[in-house]
């Protein structure tokens, strides 16, 4: 067999080791066993790779080992080891579980160990094999790409800790290396792109002519790897195939460099430094991304990173800097952070500058603090030839997102400069050429992502060949004359934010030829997020009008579009063409290849951006095909009709392109701001782009001095600050430098109006709105036109500084705002690389040839902002039928907020001076709609933070309309849809009379509206009014008041991310747990709740398990229904803020829900988001697609990402175990699996598989536990939401689950939860009702701890002793001793400093320190007491009486709670005067007489009276104190009395108020008791106190006691 095996040998350091072929098994096991003898050998494997080739092997060795005569010595041994794939093997444990499995089987030094696997296993096995014994040999045999070129070869072998990778480790090289490249035949397409990144890097460092290849034949070399061998083809050169051949080359030229590198080199002390070109920046990427973004998919982003900071040095050139990215590309790598693959990844959060450069640290490249970095001169060579020392500064500015310009004056004036190649020049070039005959060489072209992808994608349709010469300054075109393909199936053109290319691309795929059969039948085209928004509906509309088939797949009149290789049926198209001029180029480009002439007749209103229009005509003359533009007989005038006669484009040999004028005119503009001088090259009165008439038309008109010939501009700005306003320019014929001329009217002396622009709403984002909203930061004041915009200019002086832009990932904007930003201090750029687009390298031009300083900038937040408010959070919009009570939820919402609440319908009347009834009697419906609309416009101009806008029940009616609030949304707005049940809106709105009658029926209007409700807002909220109506469902007397309120609250503050409603106790150090309700009606539930969630940080709704009366389908067949699974949410929230947890099961792990139905499940989970659930339980075996629709729409929601096993089968310690967490990881922000346990021991295996993954730095949550009796031990283990039964349930969601109580009696039986002895401290106390509080509490929760009384008639010995106790859990204060207590503590929270009195103590340990902390909770006492009646912000004025220690404390709270205004009144006014000298920033006023307020004040609604009931009355008596009956004039609104006495149960205060306002509301002195005594209780135990238990234990010794 070996005779037949022909291998390539490389020579490394002076030895032929490395052995190249196909199908070696044989001759792998012949040449070790003959050239390296020895007792014993060892195959050493992961169980990935051992289930394709360990067989073989072993095969291979036991026959050939069988066929040796034994002699005198004893037969070789040969073994085999698996490891568990994945990078966590290479580790020490793993190291230590290698070695002591090579000990048990009594190995010794003459022991050969063969590595078979990736880098994990050859770098782990090598480094094993350099220490065991003090070394033994080994070979390597790697089965990846990535291992094959690079860390097989060279002898560094490690291990990773957790301070990075390969830190551990040792040079050792292999006594062979086997390359067999049959093995790649099972390597997944994605592991070979990583492997293509090494390859990639090693040409780009040494070998220009190698890269070249790469670069030109990737679908060749990715078709090698997808074409598997038979029967061994390939072993000898005879049978090998071309692809092998390719494929085996490319492997050896790689591999021959490194060991060309490594034989100079061996020890890494100079030249070598060159193969880490891409490791230094890729290293510190993939420590915080691994294992979920593979070695090679970090380093291809780090070569971009690191050749973009040779080109911010000025070494590198744009174009290699371009070639290199679109290299990479080539082979499916990412090369950038902002790749989805990486940014949608929960741990892209924790990558910032500072933590790359801080994990950059530990290089070993390094000398000292200097980093070192491999930096590139051109492709195929370096800068020097070791890696070069690079100040943090620079590397900083490279890895920023954000960018700040230092104000100043261009240190290169005059600027002489020429600007890239122009991007429409560029993407006409690109189709002309490819679609013509012959070879073109394009100069000038420019390298960006546009471009990039439009190279792609013609690549993809095999219209063309690409290659590059002259270092990639020209690329050469091989023309394919119109034949295009269908992408293979499965493959779609993905576009990014193209517009250009989206547009040309439409009307080239349906020249695609048809495919032969079983070949896809279509081309799909795409792009990102906001490319499936922008418009191509009208090229479409008239392409299917000329016979092509293209159907959309998502939105109508966006993209992805799905177009039939139908052919372009020719004649007369009629086309739309006032949105935009790209419809027309698209259609003029193909119509030569149509199957008729073509006449071309746009219609439809003004033709936008003809001088675009005329570019691609003339353009076309120059490939060799001639458009006549039709005119008019009588007149001469142009129509627009174009003739375009059939044929084929006729390449020129060469062809340059233009530098773009839409980006000349930044450079132009920096001069025009900071009074230099510019001169542009290669752009003058000669230019095909429209762009170029920017410095005649509007510099010289702003006051610049301009000097043009054909072929350059110079421009001399005036002095600073003396620009001057324009008062009216047309800017349709160069849109695109609009925005410049924005940026520069900002600072002109008055208004300038820019007009022609419409189309710029609909390009890379809404560009008028774009400059209207990020100049308003500024302080510049603009008006939106119909087509433009006016800007009124302020003196540079008098803008704002420090502003941060968002880009809108529009490089326009981005470099518009530069120019500003030269000279306005402070101003940052965020998102700098949106600029790739059309000047990849602006921002080291700005400072390398315009000289201009550029730092990078690190943002915690980019401010993506629609206001002159950066900081503050975008408005809420609300939508919804009339009648569906979006007014007094808008009210709630915007009171919860402390936000400004407008109804749009009042805000109508104050614009227009008339209500809408009346308005539409006058106007119609459709005048009305439209001035909704233009209303709305304005709205989110104006109103658009910090506002809660509740809109029509019509709004949607109309696509514009529509089109703003879908806008608002993609900009990271929130548009809630308020629904209620269709008979309360019917029954509600036969009594409202206030809006028009719809002419129709209410119910077909609701069934019109209800899908543009859905398509328009990102989240719902049920205003379930219907079964709290009438005390159907009533926990308590205040429930159905303070349930609506609390849920508004806490809906709208989650959502809006103001303050999220999660569970506090899922931090490090803190047990956590959740209810699994079972009920299949959750109204069951509520009357209960309480008791059943006492203890527990969340709710979990098993969705699975619901069910109406009306469902009758078995379990595991059944689906509720949206509508019943939404109105039991809603139901829940009435009566319950805990978080919920929403978990659709499927039967496959261990719940209700068909498996078959991922699509149902899919809807009910997108229900679960829009709904502002805060935990979705995510199962990881759902389809990776729709994993990742769901992480797109998160929002506020955290996932659980869970996996469950019933079968019994996976073990804790297994490698598959392991590899469900990291997926789980990648996933989800906290983890969950669960297996079932057999043994006792599964436990023990369970918690150890915990431990260490929360060791990894970083961890997320895991929740590990099995299932069934035996496994009820890891229940109690588990820190992270465990979940728990209660005995009241119908039934436990898992075989195993234990109630709350029982887990806390268990943890303390195991010495984890030690009883705690509470006290309370005071004189006197034996009447106290708080033991009765506290000790019911913690009986309920089954918690072992006590509360005691330490009566004391001061802070003495006994205190002291109490509190330094091991045992001492915490204690209530009262007086004497507030004050007193206060030096035995260590710290004062800020509510104790304000009150300056303590009733808290709280011990908290810092580390190995006890801390005792002491707090006061009279205020949340009094404060919860007030907000369960009047919502925040809903406190007009209130009323203090008394000015002592309690007295702060309520001032405290009302300012907290939003109070307007604070009266106080004592009976000695200097008292009360202190009050209000010592709380300055809150709005207190000190009266002198009870029931008079000043002059046109409000009166009070909240009421606190913290004097003894026994003082007062409401009778005239000697001695007391009267209250009259004016204390309750306030009759507008819900309003509360509070009277802190306890004796008697109805003070003379609270007896007053019943008598005289039937909108008061009272409570008693022990309701705050309870409220405080709660807030302790929590604040001691982190567990919520069962209040419904507690309060009616303490109210009836209360009232046996009175």
């Amino acid at each position: 067999m070996t005779a037949t095996t022909d291998v390539q040998k490389i020579s490394i350091l002076g030895k032929e080791s490395i052995h190249c072929g196909f199908h070696l098994v044989p001759y792998i096991v012949n040449t070790v066993l003959t050239e390296l003898p020895a007792s014993t050998y060892i195959l050493i494997t992961d169980s990935n790779i051992a289930k394709f080739y360990l067989p073989a092997f072993e095969k291979e060795f036991r026959s050939t080992l069988s066929g040796l005569l034994n002699g005198t010595h004893a037969r070789p041994r040969f073994l085999s080891y698996i490891i568990p794939p994945g990078e966590t093997s290479k580790s020490r444990e793993g190291k230590a579980a290698v070695e002591d499995f090579l000990l048990l089987n009594k190995c010794t030094r003459d022991t050969v160990i063969l590595a078979l696997g990736g880098g994990v296993v050859g770098d782990l096995v090598g480094f094993v094999a350099a220490t065991f014994m003090r070394g033994v040999r080994f070979c390597q045999i790697p089965t990846s790409l990535l291992a094959m070129v690079d860390s097989s070869v060279g002898g560094k072998t490690a291990i990773d800790t957790p301070h990075g990778k390969n830190l551990i480790g040792a040079f050792w090289q292999p006594e062979f290396i086997f390359i067999d490249a049959a093995l790649l035949e099972t390597l997944p397409s994605r592991e070979f792109s990583n492997g293509m990144a090494e390859v990639v890097k090693t040409a780009a460092i040494w070998d220009d002519s190698e890269f070249n290849s790469l670069e030109s034949r990737s679908a060749e070399i990715f078709a090698a790897i997808q074409t598997p061998s038979t029967n061994y083809a390939g072993r000898s050169e005879k049978t090998r195939s071309d692809a092998q051949k390719l494929l085996l080359s490319v492997i050896i030229g790689s591999i021959s460099v490194k060991a060309h590198i490594v034989t100079i080199d061996p020890t890494e002390k100079g030249l070598r430094n060159l193969v880490n070109f891409g490791h230094s920046i890729g290293h510190a990427i993939e420590a915080i991304l691994t294992p979920t973004i593979l070695h090679g998919e970090c380093v291809s982003i780090g070569m971009i990173l690191e050749a973009e900071l040779s080109r911010q040095m000025g070494i590198l050139s744009q174009v290699s800097v371009g070639r290199l990215t679109r290299c990479l590309k080539a082979y499916n790598l990412p090369v950038s952070l902002a790749d989805p693959r990486i940014a949608n990844l929960p741990s892209a959060k924790l990558i910032t500058t500072e933590r790359l450069l801080d994990i950059m640290k530990v290089d070993k490249k390094n000398q000292g603090n200097d980093k070192k970095i491999v930096l590139l001169s051109r492709i195929g060579a370096t800068y020097e030839q070791k890696a070069s020392v690079v100040p943090d500064g620079l590397i900083s500015k490279t890895l920023s997102e954000s960018v700040t310009v230092v104000p100043g004056i261009p240190s290169f004036n005059p600027v002489k400069m020429t600007t890239p190649g122009s991007k429409s020049i560029s993407n006409r070039a690109l189709v002309l050429a490819a679609l013509g005959t012959g070879i073109c060489r394009l100069k000038n072209l420019l390298h960006s992502d546009d471009t990039q992808v439009m190279m792609a994608a013609l690549s993809e349709l095999k219209g063309a060949k690409f290659e590059w010469e002259d270092g990639g300054e020209t690329l050469v075109v091989h023309g394919g004359n119109g034949s295009l393909s269908v992408p293979p199936k499965g493959k779609e053109i993905y576009l990014g934010n193209a517009g250009t290319a989206a547009r040309f691309l439409t009307t080239v795929c349906t020249l695609v030829q048809k495919p032969p059969t079983g070949e896809s039948e279509t081309t799909v085209i795409t792009g990102n997020a906001r490319m499936k928004q922008r418009p191509i509906g009208p090229l479409v509309a008239a392409l299917r009008a000329n016979g092509s088939e293209i159907s959309y797949l998502e939105s109508d009149g966006c993209l992805p579009l799905s177009i039939r290789p139908n052919g372009l049926s020719g004649g007369i198209i009629q086309l739309a063409a006032s949105v935009s001029s790209q419809y027309v180029s698209s259609v003029l480009l193909c119509a030569p290849y149509a199957n008729e002439p073509v006449t071309l007749e746009l219609i439809g209103g003004q033709v936008i951006s003809q001088p675009y229009i005329d570019m691609t005509v003339a353009m076309m003359k120059t490939f060799g095909i001639e458009v006549i533009r039709r005119v008019e007989k009588d007149t001469g005038k142009l129509l627009d009709i174009y003739d375009i006669p059939k044929g084929s484009y006729q390449n020129p040999s060469d062809y340059s392109i233009e530098s773009d004028a839409s980006s000349a005119t930044y450079p132009l503009a920096i001069a025009a701001i900071t009074g230099t001088s510019c001169t542009i090259q290669n752009i003058g009165s000669s230019s095909l782009q429209g762009d170029a008439k920017f410095a005649r038309e509007v510099l010289e008109r702003m006051g610049c001095e301009v000097n043009q010939t054909a072929t350059e501009t110079t421009v001399q700005g005036p002095p600073i600050g003396q620009l001057k306003a324009v008062e009216e320019i047309d800017m349709e014929v160069m849109t695109d430098a609009f925005l410049t001329a924005t940026v520069l009217a900002a600072v002109a002396n008055g208004k300038t109006r820019i007009i022609g622009i419409a189309n710029q709403r609909v390009k890379e984002c809404n560009r008028i709105r774009a400059m209207i909203d990020e100049l308003a930061k500024f302080g510049v004041s603009t008006n939106e036109l119909d087509d433009g915009l006016e800007v009124f200019g302020k003196p540079v002086e008098q803008l704002r500084k420090g502003v941060s832009v968002h880009c809108y990932d529009d490089h326009r904007v981005a470099m518009a705002f530069s120019v500003l930003a030269s000279l306005v201090p402070g101003t940052i750029l965020e998102e700098k690389r949106c600029v790739e687009k059309t000047w990849p390298n602006w921002w080291d031009d700005l400072q390398n040839k315009i000289g201009l300083e550029v730092k990078g900038v690190e943002l915690s937040t980019p401010s993506v902002s629609l206001s002159s408010t950066p900081l503050s959070p975008k408005s809420v919009i609300l939508i919804g039928m009339r009648g569906s009570g979006k007014t007094f939820i808008g009210d709630l919402a915007a009171s919860a907020l402390r936000w400004t609440f407008i109804d749009a319908d009042n805000y109508f009347e104050t614009v227009h001076q008339v209500g809408v009834r009346q308005f539409v009697h006058e106007n119609g419906w459709p005048a009305f709609r439209e001035a909704e609309t233009k209303l709305l416009k304005d709205l989110l101009t104006e109103k658009g933070h910090d506002h809660v806008l509740s809109l029509g029940g019509g709004i949607v009616e109309t696509p514009a309309a529509r089109d703003l609030l879908k806008d608002w949304v993609s900009s990271g707005g929130l548009v809630v849809h308020v629904s209620r049940n269709i008979g309360e809106i019917i029954e509600y709105l036969g009594t409202e009379g206030s809006r028009p009658a719809y002419g129709e029926p209410v119910s077909e209007v609701f069934e019109r509206r209800a899908t543009w409700f859905a398509e328009c807002s990102n989240h719902r909220f049920i205003n379930h009014v219907e079964a709290f109506a009438d005390g159907k469902i009533v926990v308590d007397p205040t429930d159905t008041k303070r349930g609506v309120r609390e849920e508004v609250s806490r809906f709208f503050h989650h959502i809006s991310g103001v303050s999220t409603n999660l569970a506090q106790n899922l931090m490090p150090g803190h047990r956590s747990y959740f209810l699994s309700l079972t009920y299949p009606d959750i109204m069951l539930a509520l009357p209960k709740l309480e008791e059943l969630s006492a203890g527990v940080d969340a709710l979990e709704v098993r969705v699975d398990l619901l069910r109406s009366k009306e469902d009758i389908e078995p379990l595991g067949k059944h689906i509720p229904s949206e509508t019943y699974v939404a109105d039991q949410i809603a139901a829940l929230r009435r009566v319950t803020s805990l978080p919920i947890i929403f978990t659709v099961r499927t039967v496959s792990e261990g719940g209700a829900f068909p498996d078959h139905a991922q699509k149902e499940a899919f809807s009910l989970l997108k229900l679960a988001l829009s709904l502002g659930v805060e935990y979705l339980d995510v199962e990881m075996q759902l389809p990776e697609q729709t994993i990742k629709q769901l992480v797109a729409r998160k929002g506020a929601t955290q996932f659980i990402a869970s996996w469950h096993d019933w079968s019994g089968r996976l073990k804790w310690n297994s490698p598959e175990a392991q590899a469900m967490y990291n997926i789980a990881a990648q996933n989800g922000d906290i983890v969950k699996m669960v297996f079932t346990a057999s043994t006792m021991q599964d436990n023990f295996d369970c918690q150890a598989f915990a431990l260490k993954m929360n060791g990894r730095p970083g961890a997320k949550p895991f929740i590990a536990i099995n299932m069934g009796a035996v496994g009820q031990l890891s229940r109690i283990l588990n820190t992270t939401f465990s979940p728990v039964s209660h005995p009241l349930q119908p039934s436990r969601a898992a075989p195993g689950q234990i109630s709350f109580a029982q887990v806390q009696k268990a943890l303390h039986l195991i010495g984890e939860l030690p009883a705690k002895k509470f006290y309370l401290f005071g004189n006197p106390i034996d009447h106290s009702l708080s033991p009765t509080l506290h000790n019911n509490a913690f009986e309920t929760l089954g918690l072992p701890h006590t509360y005691e009384l330490l009566e004391t008639a001061e802070v003495g010995e006994d205190i002291k002793n109490t509190i330094a106790s091991p045992d001492f859990g915490g204690a209530s204060v009262t007086i004497p001793h507030k004050l007193n207590i206060i030096p035995l503590l260590d710290q004062l929270t800020p509510a104790a400093k304000v009150m300056g009195a303590v009733n808290t103590i709280i011990p908290t340990n810092d580390g190995a320190t006890r801390i005792l902390v002491g707090d006061n909770t009279d205020w949340l006492g009094i404060r919860g007491s007030i907000a369960a009646r009047v919502a925040v912000g809903q406190i007009h004025a209130a009323l203090v009486i008394g000015a002592g220690g309690t007295s702060r404390a309520a001032i405290y709270a009302l300012n907290d709670l939003g109070a307007k205004v604070i009266y106080v009144w004592n009976r000695t006014r200097s008292r009360a005067e202190e009050l209000r000298t010592s709380n300055l920033d809150m709005n207190i006023q000190v009266i002198d007489e009870l029931g008079q307020w000043p002059s046109g004040a409000t009166a009070p609604n909240v009421i606190v009276s913290t004097i003894p009931a026994s003082e007062t009355s409401f009778e005239d008596e000697p001695d007391r104190l009267f209250y009259p009956a004016s204390l309750y004039s306030y009759r507008d609104g819900p309003a509360i009395v509070l009277d802190l006495a306890y004796k008697p149960v109805e003070t003379p205060l609270l007896k007053l108020a019943k008598m005289t306002a039937s909108n008061w509301d009272t409570a008693q002195g022990v309701e705050v008791l309870l409220q405080q005594g709660y807030a302790q209780f929590e604040k001691w135990t982190s567990r919520k106190c069962p209040q419904g238990i507690v309060s009616r234990k303490v109210w009836e010794v209360y009232y046996n006691r009175v």
